[in-house]
């Protein structure tokens, strides 16, 4: 089991680690409020320059403020970049991390740290599944500590999400009425019945995972969260207010976007790498329909998508996924 997660597990980890500090730097830069900033910032420099006598001083001068304009903007560049991070990981998971500005700026960029969570996540499974096979662990062991080991990362925010489409959906009432179940904060009969279900499934899948499973399903935590980012800024929203269209609101959508497209194709790969490619392949096409289900029947059941809709779909799509590679596998 050991020899199965070292070499080819960890570079397969580290190569999406790679991929957020490579390609998002490149894409940031065509922002335009980066633009503005550089604008703003290159004007108060010539405003200051006019005061200086004879072309020569101007010329020094204006050179001068050109370098510091540059690095100022790079250093607010690195400095928005950070503060995304930080509020991705502080939002979506209950990872320590150091605090950081809720600022408009800070939150363009949150959803394309979202699948950094799933590179966390996925690197704890992958130890977890070292430990308790050193300790000679049973499946009932096994499998119960995986199963809650996702939900303890994440502090149960995606749960959370399921439980209320759950209860909205069983409720078999108008789209208003079921906007209004997914608000409420009491928990319905219906959300206790299916979230036990969910558990009780989850425990079986993740007790049959065999020893070639773990590696892939690292990939499994990323993609689904690149797809369910992508869809909060990128499916009709049921509602103007709500937590999907507070990040959808303030994000730069090209880029995040882009960023997450590269994200949930990088997970193929990895799933694809890992996996093998009927193995791999079916977990993919797997994660495609259901997506393609999820659009189809937000639509249809709550007129768009919101936060508790895509914590909804990320929960099945991590189910389908996992029992896919615990059959192929």
């Amino acid at each position: 089991m050991m020899a199965g997660l070292d070499a080819g597990n960890v570079s397969g980890l580290l190569f999406f680690c790679c991929l957020e500090t490579g390609v998002f730097y490149r894409l940031s830069l065509d922002d335009e409020r980066c633009q503005k900033m550089e604008e703003e910032e290159k004007g108060k420099f010539l405003k200051e320059e006019r005061k200086v006598s004879g072309w020569k001083g101007y010329t020094q001068r204006a050179h001068l403020n050109t370098c510091s304009f540059g690095a100022g903007t790079l250093r607010a560049i690195r400095l928005r970049l950070w503060d995304s991070l930080l509020i991705s990981f502080s939002m979506y998971s209950r990872i320590p991390v150091p605090l950081a500005e809720w600022s408009k700026e800070g939150m363009r960029y949150v959803l394309c740290f979202f699948p950094m969570v799933g590179v966390v996540i996925g690197m704890a499974a992958a130890g977890f599944v070292c430990l308790s096979h050193s300790l000679g662990w049973g499946k009932l062991a096994f499998g119960c500590v995986g199963t809650v080991l996702p939900v303890l990362l994440t502090g149960g925010i995606h749960m959370d999400g399921f439980l209320d489409v759950v209860d909205a959906r069983s409720s078999c009432q108008p789209v208003e009425r079921k906007l209004e179940i997914l608000k409420d904060p009491h928990t319905g009969a219906f959300a206790i019945v299916y979230g036990m279900v969910y558990m009780l499934l989850y425990l079986a899948v993740f007790s049959e995972l065999g020893e070639k499973a773990f590696p892939a399903a690292s990939g499994v935590y990323v993609l689904e969260r690149a797809m369910s980012g992508w869809s909060v800024v990128s499916f009709p929203k049921a509602k103007r207010d709500g937590l999907a269209s507070t990040f959808a609101g303030e994000a730069s959508k090209r880029t995040v976007q882009i960023w997450l497209a590269v994200w949930a194709l990088a997970a193929s790969l990895f799933l694809v790498w890992m996996a093998g490619a009927l193995a791999g392949g079916m977990a993919v096409a797997a994660a495609c329909l259901v997506f393609g289900w999820y659009y189809r029947m937000s639509i249809k059941e709550f007129g768009g998508i919101t936060g508790d809709l895509a914590g909804y779909f990320l929960q099945v799509c991590e189910l389908v996924m996992l029992a896919v590679l615990a059959v192929m596998l």
